[in-house]
């Protein structure tokens, strides 16, 4: 148990995360903890950290008092349990460069963990590496999702959109940016997926036949479990290879912008290695002339640009210049980047976690196509997505915005999602059974009784993956998305492709499912996802709701290009996570902003990170406590927090993106104001209303104080003591800079 957590069970755990979701908390956390102690309701955090993993995993190299618990390990028990109420904040799913930065944080802050290592040569460093191996990627999401996915608009968040709508680029119909993806040899065209049946279930292992008759096995202790949908794949490396020489020439040619769109996060076994290709096929001339120096300073491409330049350091620099000098000349021959940075000359190929799919996408959708290039100026955009399960989702919705135009805020109807997440479903949970081929030959998937469930023949290099998806998750997934259909009165839509070998499988459970439930007057219809994309872009537009029910990354996916459409951002989703035994985990959204906001925080003292979808979660979370354990104080607090928030959107007092204007914080002190006079008004609970008549009093009267307070630290750098980890009394010195604000709230203590 962490230090700060009680022995007891608390109501709700609230994670402890990273960047901007974890300053925020430094000064909203206080607020709920002393409002919510005034009606019973405890609430702990669990460290889920980048920072707070690594030194979970390292216990040997650090002191007594430097060790951390390994909070992720327990939450990952306690979401099966029937009493947990978690709180879930976005957290960073670390590439190989942000590991290796947190790494280096926590060295120079005194903690002795070890070096990652890149080439382990010695059982000890395979050992570690296998450590920083887990820590990487989306290790978080996966083992917490015990339930599926529930997310939408909240009412209050598209109210505010509607009356406050958000910019949108204009589309110019003659415009040059699509969508470019694979037609033969990508992990679509390669998928084969059975249901595994009881003779087949137990104890499997995944193994490699090479071509001359050798046995490698990749995997052993794979359990399959009776009625779970697996499909083995591959990504065929030359073909992908030839792809993208081909996308770069015609991108030359075409006048565009190359940019590549994969997600190095949640798939963080195959999408590096496709990364990785992508910076040799465009850097082809420079990796060839210097080759052996990369060899010796240990670049590795799947690592980006960025680590290329600062392994560069390492040389004379005579030696650097020259290389630097290749790497400009071979530019200027190759089309132009799509940029992360224009100012900063950080491109697409820097580094694997700048240019996520599910962020990157949207953004260009809504800024009518553009992408930034190098000179600083929006231009159209070739947009790589390799594989093409999915690629068709964003093509479709380029080809409607160019022949209607950009989407209209203030009519514009919603599509919410039920997403099939639970138990590692689908490509998400597939990080241990991914490999790059150790050799040409044939890996197949070998159930306990002998018989070869799944085969295909590779080549050394081709990315094969096994995903599983179990048959309980699936059945859980199609009664959410009856339920949801029933209360919204909406259409649900499965976006299931006939011609893909996994989705004809899901299909069929699905249809199967809904033959025994009750789905009278309900819509429920089945959709190819570029149809779904179209039909439900079409109703949006007529300002109808539609509810999308998806796979696990189309969900990651649609829960960030529509919300991006509607209401300008995902992170200020309702994700409802109704646990599988009972429980529930709350979401607060999308967190890919999330750097941008440090950096400026950092620079101008102003967080303009929005902590909407943390009132929407806290909310959703003390509405089932209140219901799941016959708290009404739990409800209570739920309903007049909704109260609040609603009166933060009305009154326009979300964060402000310029420094000197409201920030997180100011923002903080309004839900604050408006939580006290909804509970102080409130006629249900005596006892409460007289505890929060005085807060609400001193907040209203001290109001020009307090955020006079809170703007006086605007303006000026701020020292945090750590990115990755920071210092405690620093942030908290930093985000709760108003002692009268803080008096008041402590006195309720």
């Amino acid at each position: 148990m962490s230090k700060e957590f009680p022995a007891i069970q608390p109501d709700i755990i609230y994670t402890r995360v990273d960047e901007a979701p974890e300053l925020a908390s430094a000064s909203l956390l206080p607020i709920i903890r002393a409002y919510l102690r005034q009606g019973g309701i405890t609430v702990g955090t669990k460290d889920i950290s980048l920072g707070g993993r690594i030194l979970a995993h390292f216990p040997d190299n650090l002191t007594e008092q430097q060790r951390q618990a390994d909070d992720l390990k327990e939450l990952a028990s306690l979401v099966n349990s029937p009493d947990v109420n978690v709180i879930k904040l976005p957290n960073i799913s670390a590439s190989v460069p942000q590991l290796k930065a947190a790494i280096r944080e926590l060295q120079s802050q005194g903690y002795a963990v070890p070096d990652y290592p890149e080439n382990a040569s010695t059982p000890e460093e395979t050992e570690i590496r296998m450590k920083y191996d887990r820590i990487k990627g989306s290790a978080v999401n996966p083992v917490l999702r015990e339930g599926n996915s529930d997310r939408r608009t909240p009412r209050a968040v598209k109210e505010f959109a509607k009356k406050n709508p958000h910019a949108m680029g204009r589309w110019d119909p003659h415009s040059k940016t699509h969508v470019a993806t694979m037609d033969r040899g990508d992990f679509y065209a390669n998928e084969k997926s059975v249901t595994v049946q009881e003779s087949a279930a137990g104890t499997a292992r995944i193994e490699l036949i090479t071509r001359d008759g050798a046995i490698l096995t990749l995997k052993n202790e794979l359990n399959l479990h009776p009625g779970t949908v697996i499909d083995a794949t591959f990504m065929d490396i030359q073909a992908l290879i030839d792809f993208l020489e081909r996308q770069m020439e015609l991108a030359r040619m075409e006048g565009v912008l190359f940019s590549l769109h994969l997600k190095a996060t949640m798939m963080k076994v195959s999408d590096p290695i496709l990364f990785g290709h992508a910076v040799q096929v465009y850097f082809r001339d420079v990796w060839s002339q210097h080759e052996k120096t990369f060899q010796e300073l240990g670049v590795d491409p799947k690592n980006g640009l960025g680590d290329l330049f600062s392994r560069l350091q390492k040389l004379p620099a005579q030696s650097r210049e020259r290389i630097e000098e290749d790497i400009r000349q071979c530019m200027a021959r190759q089309p132009p980047l799509y940029m992360v940075h224009s100012g900063r000359g950080i491109t697409n190929l820097h580094v694997p976690s700048d240019v996520i799919i599910d962020a990157s996408m949207p953004a260009l959708i809504r800024g009518g196509g553009k992408g930034w290039g190098p000179d600083g100026k929006p231009c159209d955009t070739k947009c790589v997505i390799p594989d093409s399960s999915y690629a068709g989702v964003y093509q479709e919705t380029i080809d409607f915005c160019k022949q209607h135009g950009a989407f209209d805020p203030t009519t514009m109807g919603s599509v919410a999602n039920v997403g099939l997440m639970a138990q590692q479903a689908e490509e998400y949970g597939s990080h241990a059974t991914t490999f790059a081929a150790p050799d040409d030959g044939s890996i197949r998937v070998v159930a306990a009784n002998g018989e070869t469930l799944l085969q295909h023949t590779v080549r050394k290099g081709d990315v094969w993956r096994l995903c599983q998806t179990r048959d309980g998750a699936i059945q859980d997934w199609v009664a959410l998305a009856v339920k949801r259909a029933r209360l919204t009165g909406s259409p649900a839509i499965f976006w299931l492709d006939p011609g893909r070998a996994h989705d004809r499988q899901i299909m069929d459970k699905a249809k199967t499912s809904l033959g025994k439930m009750d789905t009278h007057g309900l819509d429920i219809r089945f959709m190819a996802p570029r149809e779904a994309t179209r039909i439900s872009l079409q109703r949006a537009k007529e300002g109808q709701d539609t509810i999308s029910v998806t796979g696990n990354v189309l969900r990651d996916y649609n829960t960030d290009l529509f919300p991006i459409l509607e209401v300008g951002t995902s992170a200020k989703m309702l994700s409802i996570v109704p646990l599988m035994q009972g429980g529930g985990l709350f979401e607060t959204g999308a967190g890919g902003s999330a750097p941008k906001h440090v950096q400026q925080f950092v620079e101008e003292g102003h967080l303009r990170w929005d902590s909407l979808g943390e009132f929407a979660a806290l909310a959703a979370s003390l509405d089932h406590l209140g219901q799941t354990k016959n708290r009404p104080r739990a409800t209570l607090m739920a309903k007049t927090l909704d109260q609040a928030t609603e009166k933060v959107l009305l009154n326009n007092q979300s964060p402000k993106p310029t420094t000197g204007e409201l920030d997180n914080r100011g923002s903080h002190f309004y839900l604050a104001l408006y939580w006290a006079q909804a509970l102080a008004q409130q006629q249900e609970d005596g006892e409460l209303s007289r505890i929060f008549l005085p807060v609400s009093s001193s907040l209203h009267d001290n109001q020009e104080r307090i955020l006079g307070e809170i703007n006086a630290t605007q303006g000026h750098a701020i020292d945090l003591g750590g990115y990755y980890r920071c210092n405690p009394d620093k942030l908290a010195r930093a985000m709760r800079p108003s002692a009268t604000l803080n008096a008041i709230i402590d006195g309720l203590s």
